[in-house]
């Protein structure tokens, strides 16, 4: 699968990593498990790692219903959620841009580009400098 995510609830974060060439249903099948997930919780604020995207399938309509069904669980209980899209490369850039448009009209969802780890994480207010840290497990 292109795209897997884990849920750091003591940091109230998910951290979504897309790798390879993405596909929209491999989106859409994350994200359903990511919302019945027992640690999910609407406003939990989120970063997309886009670094290791090599293409994704360019299904537009597809990305418009992947945002539609997000925005959906996202905005429930009237929650904000704050998302950065880490895009260090092109093609991520062109992604993140696109999911950026997506998201206009839900003003409960905040979406920012940012190609450096540390902004990311600075702008989410995660007491870490880069994703090793943040990705370490505890012990």
């Amino acid at each position: 699968m292109s795209v897997s995510f884990r849920i750091l609830s003591s940091l109230g974060l998910v951290y979504v990593h897309y790798a390879g060439h993405a596909k929209m249903a491999d989106t859409l099948h994350a994200f359903s498990e990511y919302a019945q997930h027992p640690d999910f919780r609407p406003g939990q604020k989120q970063f997309v790692d886009l670094s290791q995207l090599t293409g994704w399938d360019e299904d537009y309509l597809e990305l418009m219903k992947a945002q539609a069904k997000k925005a959906e669980t996202f905005t429930g209980n009237n929650a904000q959620t704050l998302i950065t899209y880490f895009a260090p490369t092109e093609i991520g850039q062109k992604l993140a841009r696109l999911a950026l448009r997506s998201w206009e009209p839900f003003p409960s969802v905040v979406p920012i580009i940012l190609d450096t780890e540390e902004q990311a994480l600075a702008i989410l207010g995660v007491p870490r400098t880069n994703l090793n840290q943040l990705l370490k497990p505890a012990g």
